[in-house]
């Protein structure tokens, strides 16, 4: 008899050994073959049903600080939060307890076992068990169940893992199609070519900050006599500062090929960036207007550094009349159009603030002294050397060397 009981009892053994491995198998092929979250816990619930003799189910997830209801089969429960850890006895967050122990409403009431699920020392679940089989309810197969419960958790936990770095993914790539897409636009807004003929001498330098930069720098031959150079800088960076950039470009060449004048001409632009911002965003320009025949330069200086005219001879001047930066206020409150005499050999330079903000270790700036300075002394080099000279200098002056914090434009004009 004895050696029959023995018999008896691990034959039952080895049946529930076959029932824990084809759960296990059930679960882990659901995992392998990318089963979704929704359809995990489903398996899990009737693994638990039909292969572990469970009659009655609940199991509830933590999620955002809450446990949910994810599975259940017998009661009818809600689907909501139900409970929190608070509402527990300390010894059931660490072992299972009976259901009769807790304070916990009727509904509960016809399950027999609350089974925590721990990961990493943290309760990540309640399973809520009834009616087992009787031979089931041993420490070793709860230790099962709690095995079993822990995979599922995992499966779901790389389920939502690997749908937020898709999701990321997706939205890496999104952004850099914007990036791509405003990098082309903005590329188109840069003259393909700059005139350099017997009249005059042009050399311009971008140096962006960021993948996509807020300077523009525009030249425009009017006639064979007149010649526009612009130069702008946008509040802000990336996209929105590229588009609004794109409708100053658009609208500044429609209103030039319209025989605009120029106090007309940065009052339109004023509109229509006011319009198209809301007055959020502003543009800083200097638009200059030079007349061979006359060697006069009309220009606006709308918040912009002040351009340095150096004359073949005598002080360099500071162009600073104009108005408020562009697209702040519906009206400009002022506008004056300057006059400047820019006879043979005179160099007009314009830049954005990216060239001047540029600090030492002592955060002693370089300023537009440093670039009358280097302009002084290098003013009747060509002026592609010209800006090398500058670059150079500001990169020794720079206590971050190549890094600058700011886009830097040049646009340099010599008259011949």
């Amino acid at each position: 008899m004895p050696q029959t009981a023995a018999l008896a009892s691990l034959e039952k053994q080895l049946f529930f050994k076959e029932r824990e491995l084809r759960a296990l198998l059930e679960i882990t092929q659901a995992i392998t073959h990318d089963a979704n979250e929704a359809d995990l816990y489903k398996i899990y619930q009737f693994t638990l049903i039909g292969q572990l003799g469970v009659r009655q189910l609940a199991l509830y997830v933590l999620e955002d600080r809450q446990f949910r209801l994810k599975a259940s089969f017998g009661p009818k429960l809600q689907a909501g939060p139900q409970f929190s850890l608070a509402s527990l006895p300390s010894h059931c967050q660490a072992q299972p307890c009976p259901v009769s122990e807790l304070d916990l409403s009727a509904e509960w009431q016809g399950f027999e076992l609350l089974v925590p699920v721990r990961q990493q020392e943290a309760v990540q679940a309640f399973v809520f068990i009834g009616t087992t089989h009787a031979d089931y309810m041993t420490r070793e197969a709860l230790g099962f169940l709690e095995t079993l419960s822990n995979i599922l958790l995992g499966a779901v936990a790389n389920r939502r893992l690997a749908r937020q770095r898709e999701a990321s993914m997706m939205a890496e790539a999104a952004v850099r199609r914007e990036i791509e897409i405003a990098q082309q636009v903005q590329q188109l807004l840069f003259p393909q070519s700059l005139p350099n003929n017997q009249h005059f001498a042009v050399q311009a330098t971008y140096l962006p900050h960021t993948e996509i930069g807020g300077d523009y720098y525009d030249v425009v031959e009017l006639d064979t006599n007149r010649l526009l150079v612009c130069v702008a800088d946008v509040s802000g960076k990336g996209v929105p500062a590229s588009l609004l950039m794109s409708n100053f470009q658009a609208g500044l060449r429609t209103l030039l090929r319209q025989g605009t004048n120029l106090a007309t001409i940065v009052h339109e632009l004023n509109h229509l960036l006011f319009r198209n911002s809301g007055g959020e965003k502003f543009i800083t320009a200097f638009l200059g207007l030079y007349d061979r025949s006359t060697q006069v330069l009309q220009y606006v200086n709308a918040g912009h550094n002040d351009p340095l005219l150096l004359p073949d001879g005598g002080p360099a001047q500071r162009l600073h009349d104009g108005t408020v930066m562009l697209g702040i206020m519906p009206k400009l409150p002022m506008l004056k159009v300057g006059l400047a005499k820019v006879p043979p050999h005179s160099l007009l330079f314009t830049y954005t603030d990216g060239l001047t903000e540029v600090f030492d270790a002592q955060q002693n700036e370089y300023g537009e002294s440093g670039v009358l300075s280097m302009l002084t002394r290098h003013r009747y080099l060509p002026l592609s050397r010209l800006h090398q000279e500058l670059l150079s200098d500001i990169r020794r002056f720079n206590a971050s060397g190549e890094k600058f914090a700011d886009d830097i434009t040049m646009l340099s004009l010599r008259v011949k």
